[in-house]
């Protein structure tokens, strides 16, 4: 009993410590740490009631059998950030990780018959795959629980749930391990697969969002490289026409020495305005000041042109900016296509969208706003409009997610009037 007991409440120790470290905190360290250390008693409690009080009754050790799952589950859902499934399929696999230390308690217990070697030998393995997971996944894990490209993370909490029940079913039902010591080799197994498809799984994730991102970088830099294009060509064109400009000026100012001789005032004020008109044709159009989301914006109001959708834009952006230029831009660049292509669309109704970018060294301010025909579904988790172009799309606005999520802002979509509104707000962080 004095053996069943404390190997239990380590387990439940270095339980905490997972669900700790492998969770995006929404509270303090400390305050965290609390409810981690207030779930611990919960289960050492439970425990010493299950073990050495209600023993002979099994109605009762069931009931806080399920008494413990939910108060660890509960708990990583409460002290994690979003709340979500990612959470609960961290919390699930802690409890697999758990099961992996506590089994080799049993398995050292049953060799040597050892309560001390035995607690001792669990212990360095409880710690050594702490050790070992902090450096192989919680990095990539913490990166992922900040992403919203998987929409199917509740799927994902079946692999968890049914390693649980396989180890049950080696190691408690229908014969403990101690009464059926043969399913040893058969649980070590289980637990090197356990490991290998958690790793697998988890490092086939991060190379398929890094794809992602690769992907859209490319997209990016080909708008970029086109918007540059764009703005050379309308450098060049601008200095032909100002050198045919300059060369037919000598005849505009002896037709305008003639004018005055003949005093034809009001000839002179239409030559003024007509090289006026032809000046400003010739002007190279510069939305903001950063090189690179002008360059964007021209590529996009181009585009916009061609497809007849007027963009009514005011656009304050400094030549330097807090954040990656390059990621700013492309969130520009998503947000004024999904709303170009919102608009082009329309037969009767005017191709309008509004832009509004106010950024400065202390806040960033975002609000795009265009008609729409067709009825938007908002996704219920995202709160972003579900994408018309069915699965693997809509990645433009998780790309917008993210960047927000970095900087520290907030997004709000919604509807009004048949206009369609999206907000970006946020206040820069210092030392981005």
């Amino acid at each position: 009993m004095y053996y069943r007991n404390i190997s239990y409440l380590m387990s439940h120790v270095f339980l905490m410590l997972f669900i700790y470290l492998f969770i995006e905190h929404r509270y303090s360290k400390v305050k965290t740490a609390g409810i981690c250390f207030s779930a611990f008693l919960a289960l050492g409690i439970s425990d010493y009631l299950q073990f050495n009080i209600l023993e002979d009754n099994p109605l009762s050790c069931a009931v806080l059998t399920v008494f413990q799952i939910l108060v660890t589950q509960l708990t990583s859902l409460l002290i994690s950030k979003k709340r979500d499934s990612k959470a609960l399929f961290m919390s699930l696999s802690a409890s697999n990780y758990v099961i992996a230390g506590g089994v080799t308690a049993t398995i050292l217990h049953i060799w040597t018959g050892s309560t001390l070697f035995a607690i001792t030998g669990s212990s360095v393995v409880h710690a050594g795959i702490l050790i070992f997971l902090c450096f192989r996944i919680r990095g990539i894990w913490l990166r992922y629980q900040d992403r919203d490209t998987m929409k199917w993370w509740w799927e994902l909490c079946l692999i968890p749930v049914f390693f649980y029940c396989g180890f049950s079913s080696l190691i408690y039902f229908p014969y403990t391990l101690e009464e059926n010591s043969q399913n040893i080799l058969s649980v070590m197994l289980f637990i090197l697969t356990m490991f290998i498809s958690y790793v697998v799984v988890l490092r086939y994730l991060e190379s398929e969002a890094e794809r992602t991102g690769i992907y859209w970088k490319n997209v990016f830099f080909s708008s970029y490289i086109k918007g540059l294009e764009g703005q050379y060509n309308l450098v060049e064109q601008s200095e032909r026409n100002l050198k045919i400009l300059r060369h037919d000026m000598r005849h505009y100012f002896s037709l305008i020495n003639s004018l005055l001789e003949q005093g034809e005032y009001d000839e002179i004020r239409k030559l003024i305005e007509h090289v006026n008109i032809i000046s400003d044709e010739n002007k190279i159009i510069k939305y903001c000041d950063n090189l690179i989301t002008n360059s964007i914006l021209s590529h996009l109001l181009e585009k916009a042109q061609a497809s007849a959708i007027t963009v009514q834009m005011e656009a304050v952006v400094p030549k330097e900016l807090p954040f990656n230029d390059y990621e700013f831009a492309t969130v520009i660049a998503n947000l004024l296509e999904n709303a170009m292509k919102c608009v082009e669309e329309f037969e009767e109704k005017e191709k309008r969208v509004e832009i509004k970018i106010d950024c400065t060294q202390e806040h960033v301010l975002i609000h795009i706003q265009n008609e729409f025909e067709k009825e938007i579904f908002f996704d219920e988790q995202t709160g972003f409009p579900h994408s018309k172009a069915g699965h693997g799309h809509g990645l433009g606005m998780q790309s917008v997610q993210i960047f927000s999520d970095k900087i520290g802002g907030n997004i709000g979509c919604y509807c009004d009037s048949g206009i369609f509104h999206f907000l970006l707000f946020a206040k820069i962080r210092v030392n981005l």
